[in-house]
């Protein structure tokens, strides 16, 4: 059998495709951290209104979450993603030639519109292509992709955007995501069945969906205090985690240390491979262990402490940044383990639905914070501008850093409350299952 014709091979290609689609996702949300002095020149911006077209990617990306679950489970993963990625590369373009603030808010809003169904998308794509028991290693795998692009939008994005020109990345960008799109829709079927191939053993099989069904999905996962717990850790680790990494985290050290942005985006980028191996490290820990709630709580007290060591300290030997951005994003790993757990707590034509439903809750977040600390610094502006870019003190930095430990603190709390609750559950069954709860 060959690549097209046998279909434990040919699910690596189409997942490859969305997950392509995701990194681009990644990059995008990310990039205006190397961005970021460019923008201010381009459309003078102060910090709060810098976050605000960051987190404009955000605003449609967070509310249609919960619609990006019900349209894939309704319509399957293939169309969904290939027409996302497409308006997502559209608002690429349009953000790279844009001459105006208000276009450019326009194009990174569209940039968002498209990108908030391609992660669900995958995670579907995967429930149909892969078994229950791999799907635990396959999100994490997911995820860290994603956090490749991350590290692409820091020293390689950097170094695009010198040789040529941040508009002229940007547009290549969105002209590549077109590309991903076409073959997505090639490519990138809903089952070994659409495929035209035999069915892979023991994965359950997609049932059709009804609009009723969709809606019980939703009142079933809304009822529940574990969707909840989820959501609110996410908003709070999601939220801060994307405004630090992708928007105030190569400022900061730009300001702090005296160093440019692409020496900046290095340890940035040794942040992003911490993330890259944390996510399937656990992924594949947890599918072996049959545990998801502990390895939650660990990623959500290092997330704590890490930017508790920046609010306390203002600043630390450059060498030890990296190695707190590299060795605590591995440890922070846990996180994608959440849209596990909701799988698991739902019937499997409702993973779409439920994953989207905790995942809004966290991109809510990254529309928030970016504001937020924005805000934060901007009342802490020197009043210098160097090549058009505001001067924030050090003690503006640590603010915004103690803000980001008590949003740690709070995701930690939920993060307990759900293992007390996944715990409790446990002792009332009598039984170690597999993994924490999953019921039809």
């Amino acid at each position: 059998m060959n690549l097209l014709s046998d279909p434990y091979k040919r699910r690596w290609l189409g997942w490859g495709l969305l997950v392509s689609a995701f990194f681009l996702v990644s990059l995008h949300r990310t990039s205006t951290a190397v961005l970021s002095e460019q923008l201010m020149q381009a459309f003078d911006t102060s910090a709060t209104s810098l976050g605000l077209l960051h987190s404009s990617f955000f605003y449609l990306y967070a509310l249609l979450q919960v619609p990006a679950g019900l349209l894939t489970d309704r319509f399957g993963a293939r169309a969904i993603a290939a027409t996302g990625t497409g308006l997502m590369s559209a608002g690429a373009i349009a953000f790279g030639v844009a001459t105006t603030y208000a276009v450019a808010f326009l194009g990174r809003l569209c940039v968002g519109f498209g990108a908030s169904v391609l992660f669900i998308a995958a995670l579907r794509y995967c429930a149909n292509w892969y078994r229950p028991d791999e799907f635990g290693t396959m999100t994490g795998v997911t995820f860290t992709v994603g956090i490749f692009g991350g590290l692409a939008a820091t020293t390689p994005l950097a170094v695009a955007i010198s040789a040529f020109g941040w508009r002229g990345t940007v547009v290549g960008l969105g002209l590549a995501g077109l590309v991903i799109a076409a073959g997505v829709v090639l490519l990138s079927q809903d089952t070994p069945e659409a495929a035209g191939l035999e069915p892979i053993q023991n994965v359950p099989d997609r049932p059709d969906v009804t609009v009723s069904d969709l809606k019980r999905y939703v009142k079933n996962a809304v009822s529940e205090a574990e969707t909840w717990l989820l959501g609110v850790m996410l908003f709070f680790m999601t939220g801060v985690g994307i405004t630090i990494f992708g928007l105030w985290g190569i400022p900061y050290l730009v300001q702090s240390y005296g160093i440019s942005v692409t020496e900046a985006s290095v340890y940035l980028l040794a942040g992003n491979v911490g993330g890259m191996i944390g996510p399937t490290l656990f992924g594949w820990l947890s599918d072996k262990v049959g545990r998801r709630a502990e390895f939650i709580v660990l990623s959500a007290v290092m997330f704590m402490l890490t930017w508790g060591v920046f609010a306390v300290f203002g600043s630390i030997p450059l060498l030890l940044v990296g190695a707190v951005f590299l060795f605590s994003r591995v440890l922070r790993g846990g996180i994608p383990l959440a849209y596990t757990v909701m799988k698991e707590r739902h019937p499997e034509a409702a993973s779409g639905t439920v994953i989207g439903l905790v995942n809004s809750m966290g991109w809510l977040g990254a529309a928030v914070f970016p504001v937020v600390l924005g805000a934060a610094l901007d009342a802490y502006w020197t009043g210098e501008m160097v090549n058009g870019t505001r001067v924030y003190s050090a003690l503006g930095y640590r603010i915004a850093f103690a803000i980001a430990v008590a949003a740690g603190l709070l995701a930690t709390l939920c993060a307990l409350l759900l293992y007390l609750r996944v715990r409790k559950q446990r002792t009332a069954d009598g039984v170690e299952p597999a993994a924490e709860s999953p019921t039809d």
